[in-house]
């Protein structure tokens, strides 16, 4: 029930994240390497999206299969 708890709240975060995008990055500035993925706002969507997406993999069990890429470029 704890772990439903934590993917609801990834969701919700990721939906507040673009949603109130604006707000949320004049507070957080701008970086010199966030114009490589198109600015601040445009990275506030592509966070809140991958937030969305991993919640609802966390809630169907799939994070195995939405994590593949990852674990086969990162050396662990």
């Amino acid at each position: 029930m704890g772990s439903f708890i934590i993917s609801l709240l990834f969701i919700i975060v990721g939906v507040v994240m673009i949603k109130y995008r604006e707000a949320a990055a004049n507070n957080l500035g701008s970086a010199e390497w966030m114009r490589y993925v198109g600015g601040v706002y445009n990275f506030m969507i592509l966070l809140g999206t991958i937030l969305i997406f991993y919640g609802l993999a966390r809630i169907t069990g799939t994070t195995d299969i939405f994590l593949a890429p990852l674990v086969k470029i990162l050396p662990i």
